[in-house]
């Protein structure tokens, strides 16, 4: 069985799940902190590659949003050590936002 792409980190995976279950003005935020830590980390996105990633058959959770859809781009092209870091930093904010 393949696994998704942020299933190979059980951190990256926590921090995925939780969004899922999270209500869409959190899951804002985190796409928000995604975007921001991937630009100040030099990753960015092509237009192209945006419209790209919007256009195809929606199957994921995530993509029936579209800053959501790109906040994921993003987590997926970074490198395993800051995409584990940014997953830590979105499951604080997770918990912030329940509490």
């Amino acid at each position: 069985m393949n696994k998704r792409w942020y299933d190979i980190d059980p951190t990256v995976s926590l921090a995925v799940s939780l969004m899922r279950n999270a209500n869409i003005m959190t899951q804002y935020k985190c796409a928000d902190l995604i975007i921001s830590k991937s630009k100040e980390n030099g990753i960015d996105l092509s237009e192209n590659i945006l419209t790209d990633a919007f256009n195809y058959v929606l199957r994921r959770w995530y993509d029936t949003d579209q800053k959501i859809a790109e906040s994921f781009e993003y987590l997926k092209l970074m490198p395993d050590d800051l995409q584990k870091e940014i997953a830590l930093d979105l499951i604080n904010l997770l918990q912030e936002e329940e509490s």
